[in-house]
């Protein structure tokens, strides 16, 4: 923020860069990541996705594979803009790692490995049994996820509320 109280763009746009490096180091495709952070610190409610582009440099079509990464991961939604034919994309409500998380992504994971069980005939054979700790360990992971996400959403009401 400048010292008169108003956004530095200039910050937002070194922001914006610097997490969607962080999040693509994390494993997110690099242009979802970066259409994720522009959509994140975007001062209006949802952009267009000519405006993603115009924002981040770069063509439409690359904006357009990254919207549409996003939202099958539940983290960005699209809803027709007021009065146009266009769409706007936004960064879901608060809740966004809600959606990911219960939206089973770890459960997705362990029902892939455990294709990979049956591919190599079973548990007691040694890539099996590798196979079937790491399915077994995103099993854990989504549950566990879901009350971990159940907490957050508990302690950030009760500050919200001062209780």
């Amino acid at each position: 923020m400048q010292p008169d109280g108003r956004r530095d763009e200039e910050a937002v746009r070194r922001f914006v860069e610097h997490f969607a490096l962080t999040l693509s180091d994390m494993g997110m495709p690099r242009m979802a990541a970066r259409v994720f952070a522009a959509l994140m610190a975007a001062e209006e409610p949802g952009l267009t996705a000519s405006e993603i582009s115009e924002r981040l440099g770069v063509s439409p079509a690359a904006v357009s594979g990254a919207v549409r990464y996003l939202m099958q991961v539940g983290m960005a939604v699209r809803e027709p803009a007021p009065g146009s034919r266009r769409d706007l994309y936004k960064a879901p409500s608060s809740s966004w790692y809600s959606s990911t998380v219960r939206g089973g992504v770890y459960q997705r994971v362990a029902d892939v490995v455990q294709e990979g069980v049956l591919a190599v005939g079973d548990e007691n054979s040694l890539p099996g049994g590798r196979l079937a700790d790491m399915r077994d360990f995103f099993h854990y992971v989504q549950g566990e996820m879901g009350v971990l996400v159940d907490r957050w959403e508990q302690a950030r009401r009760e500050a919200r509320t001062g209780s």
